[in-house]
């Protein structure tokens, strides 16, 4: 009855089927885990953004490698700016997705080491390899608090092409190359300033990133683990409606071949 699953198209058809259910089995899987590091990662921006602030250099130094469960933690500097080698850095986006440049100031601090702070958004003027229009920052001692980062990387990042800028913008916010420009001892890392506000709203400061949305990485293990069950009553319910329509197939034919004899044939 069912020998037909045994004809070359049909155990094609099933190795297919067994191997679709470990691949979507996987595929469940790494939504999950992505969906368990979306949520290790709200929790830590939580506990980060919560917590009171803490000097910049308790948590950095010259050469150091911000750590990840250091990401976005509050840090306190108190400095001069230094508004000589100030740059901006290219492609960055506003707070209502609007391209433009972050405006990277170095923070000179009482002890001569420098602090590279992120002062927040400005938009892109005609002419984007023209140095845009940047509100000075303070001439005068400032105590600043902002989100501790990380350096940013061409391989974290998978921008490769840092050569022809033009003078005074950047790609990367990276403290070893700005420490190679401002031959001083620059703090690893940055920070981005979320006090005291610019005036006039400009730069536009850097909103808290998200930590609240979980996206929808669980629905879509939940999905691929679904369809991974499927795959069996699939196969059942075809292998069935192939039966049945062999069996029909047969009945059919046998019902042809009846009527087509001739008469006589039964009374010989």
């Amino acid at each position: 009855m069912y020998r037909f699953v045994l004809t070359r198209q049909w155990v094609c058809f099933t190795l297919l089927a067994l191997l679709l259910i470990p691949a979507m089995v996987k595929l469940g899987f790494w939504q999950f885990h992505r969906h368990e590091h979306r949520v290790a990662q709200n929790d830590l921006l939580g506990h980060n953004l919560a917590a009171g602030p803490v000097p910049v250099t308790e948590l950095t130094s010259p050469g150091h490698t911000v750590p990840r469960s250091d990401y976005w933690r509050q840090v306190t500097a108190t400095g001069s700016y230094d508004r000589s080698h100030e740059v901006v850095v290219r492609r960055r986006t506003s707070n209502d997705d609007r391209v433009g440049f972050h405006v990277l100031t170095p923070l000179v601090l009482r002890d001569g080491q420098v602090l590279l702070v992120n002062r927040g958004w400005v938009p892109a003027g005609e002419d984007q390899r023209a140095f845009p229009p940047v509100p000075a920052a303070p001439g005068h001692e400032v105590t600043i608090t902002g989100r501790l980062k990380a350096d940013e990387t061409s391989g974290a990042s998978g921008i490769k092409d840092l050569s022809g800028l033009p003078d005074r913008q950047v790609m990367l916010i990276n403290s070893t190359q700005q420490a190679a420009l401002l031959s001083r001892p620059v703090l690893g890392g940055y920070v981005e300033l979320t006090r005291p506000a610019p005036p006039g709203g400009s730069p536009e400061t850097i909103n808290d990133p998200d930590h609240d949305s979980i996206g929808p990485h669980m629905a879509y293990a939940v999905q691929w683990w679904l369809f991974a069950a499927a795959v069996p009553f699939g196969w059942i319910i075809l292998v069935r409606r192939e039966r049945r329509e062999r069996e029909q197939r047969a009945a059919h034919r046998n019902a042809s071949t009846a009527a087509s004899e001739p008469v006589g044939s039964a009374a010989s």
